[in-house]
C-alpha cells in the first residue's frame, strides 16, 4: 500500500492517508485575538474541510488529541466540541495543557480518521 500525502511541504504535510486511514497535522485557529470558543470552532472547520477533501468525515474519527495553552479553557472548548462531535460517534479522545507555538494559540487538534 502506498502512502498519499497532501498540502505537503518540507517540514510536514496536512493530510497523510495509508491503509484506509486518514492523519490531520495539527490544525489552529487563523485568528489569534479570538477567544477559545472562537478559535475551537475555527480549527473543526479546518478539520472538517482536511477530512473532506481526504474522503472521510467526523463520522468516522478514530482518535484525537486536543491541547490546550491552558487546561482552564477546557469547559468551553467542551462546549463547542460536545456541539460538532456527532452522538454517539465521539473518537478515543485525550486533552492536555501544553505550551503551542505561538502564545495567541489557545487550542490544537490532532485528528485520525478511518476512509471507509
Amino acid at each position: 500500500m502506498s502512502i498519499t500525502r497532501h498540502h505537503t511541504n518540507q517540514r510536514m504535510s496536512q493530510i497523510v492517508m495509508y491503509n484506509q486511514t486518514v492523519y490531520l497535522a495539527g490544525q489552529v485557529a487563523d485568528d489569534e485575538t479570538a477567544d477559545i470558543k472562537e478559535q475551537t470552532r475555527s480549527t473543526l472547520a479546518k478539520v472538517d474541510s482536511l477530512l473532506e477533501q481526504a474522503g472521510s468525515s467526523k463520522d468516522k474519527l478514530l482518535t484525537v488529541t486536543i491541547y490546550l495553552r491552558d487546561i482552564k479553557d477546557f469547559a468551553a472548548m467542551n462546549e463547542i466540541w460536545d456541539a460538532w462531535v456527532p452522538e454517539g460517534q465521539g473518537p478515543a479522545r485525550a486533552c492536555v495543557e501544553a505550551r503551542l507555538a505561538d502564545p495567541g494559540l489557545l487550542v490544537e487538534i490532532c485528528v485520525t480518521a478511518a476512509l471507509s
